[in-house]
């Protein structure tokens, strides 16, 4: 048989197959492994895998790569990024090294209000070269589809400016974007208090979004100090209504009871989870909401506490892995998250691989994360023996070669 592809002598090959998505407790330790593997490609697809011998005799392939000793994984989903703001905070790093916290930050006047006037006074050409500058990196450490979020903005004007940033970026760039507005980031300086901006989010601007079909997902900030269980229902309800999916940053700080408000109404996921109960756990995991967990950002603030994570693989709850690339939290490596996965949260690589792959794309109801039959080729030939390499050799980039759809992207 003809075919476009062959990737032959892989001394791993992790398809993820299977028709299980997401997948929890022992389920994410079942990655696909073929030893001296090798993937068929045509039009773009993946057609078959297999042994490298019983691929080559069934196979003519136009392209032949030789992948021995490299071990290829699909390519990696980030499914929790703000991809879309202007300028950066680097200045914060040393308020952090001298104890100051998050909220602290934010209330000198820093954090997320800093970055919404950088961005507020971007022109959308300028951000886009920034995304651009950043999707580069991103696509070249082995990321192949992102979710991105709005919520630099607060105001309509600038919302609708970074969704449709986004969503140009999607089809200018070789990286798949999902777009989420995250208008409820914080509360703009010109609104009152928490519950006026909310309505005003509900009113007028969800449902502008939602006519030019600028975002798949809600998500907000549901956080002491930010917007309580009551202000995030609202406006999940309202999102939900409109038709988008819904998502939740939830415990991350305080616990005020957002993550199991947030599966109550069917979330599809609750993002960071830091400080989530083993009732939220239960909940969560009951509901089928997906966790995804942001390891970069307590590494960043410097704290000891991470997300439970094996207590959440353990109760069976699917577990994501994201960078929560932002100007908070300056990675767009998730090699480097997967590193902190596996150290801070005791995550096997295995788990680890599955959570930034099969799950993320659950998370953002993509069809990827696989490289099953019929599945979009998107993939990674990494210059590492085994897929213990992966969190074990960090600080480095281990991609060799990223194939979009077939074609080599980088």
């Amino acid at each position: 048989m003809k075919a476009d592809m062959l990737v032959i002598n892989c001394n791993e090959l992790h398809t993820l197959n299977g028709n299980k998505v997401p997948r929890v407790g022992q389920e994410m330790m079942e990655t696909g492994c073929i030893e001296d593997g090798a993937l068929v490609v045509k039009d773009g697809i993946v057609i078959d895998f297999g042994k490298t011998e019983d691929m080559e005799k069934d196979y003519n392939a136009l392209k032949v790569i030789d992948a021995s000793g490299k071990t290829v994984i699909p390519g990696f989903v980030d499914p929790h990024t703000h991809l879309a703001f202007s300028g950066s905070r680097e200045d914060e790093l040393v308020m952090k090294i001298q104890g100051k916290t998050y909220m602290e930050i934010l209330n000198a006047g820093g954090g997320i209000l800093r970055t919404v006037k950088l961005t507020r006074e971007a022109s959308k050409e300028q951000l886009k070269k920034e995304m651009k500058k950043r999707m580069d990196v991103m696509l070249s450490h082995g990321t192949t589809t992102a979710e991105a979020k709005s919520g630099y903005g607060l105001d309509i004007k600038t919302e609708v400016k970074c969704l449709e940033a986004i969503k140009e970026m999607d089809e200018e760039h070789p990286m798949d974007l999902v777009p989420t507005y995250l208008g409820a980031h914080s509360k703009p300086p010109e609104f009152k208090d928490t519950g006026e901006y909310i309505d005003h989010c509900c009113d007028e601007v969800l449902p502008r979004i939602a006519d030019r079909s600028l975002a798949d997902f809600c998500d907000v900030f549901c956080e002491e100090g930010v917007f309580d269980a009551e202000d995030s229902r609202r406006l999940l309800i309202r999102a939900a209504e409109l038709g988008l999916g819904i998502k939740v940053h939830a415990d991350e700080i305080k616990n005020i009871g957002c993550s199991t408000m947030a599966a109550e109404l069917g979330a599809v996921s609750c993002e960071h989870l830091v400080k989530s109960s083993d009732v939220d756990i239960e909940v969560m995991a009951k509901k089928g909401v997906i966790g995804i967990l942001l390891p970069g950002t307590p590494f960043m603030l410097m704290e000891d506490e991470y997300s439970p994570a094996r207590k959440m693989i353990d109760e069976e709850m699917p577990v994501a892995l994201a960078t929560d690339l932002n100007p908070n939290c300056y990675t767009e490596s998730m090699q480097m998250i997967n590193t902190l996965a596996c150290l801070q949260m005791k995550m096997h690589p295995l788990e680890a691989l599955t959570a930034s792959t099969v799950n993320a794309a659950a998370a953002i109801r993509r069809d990827v994360g696989t490289l099953d039959k019929g599945k979009k080729a998107d993939f990674l030939i990494l210059d590492i023996p085994n897929i213990m390499h992966l969190p074990y050799h960090f600080g480095v980039n281990l991609v060799d070669e990223v194939y979009k759809g077939g074609e080599r992207v980088c």
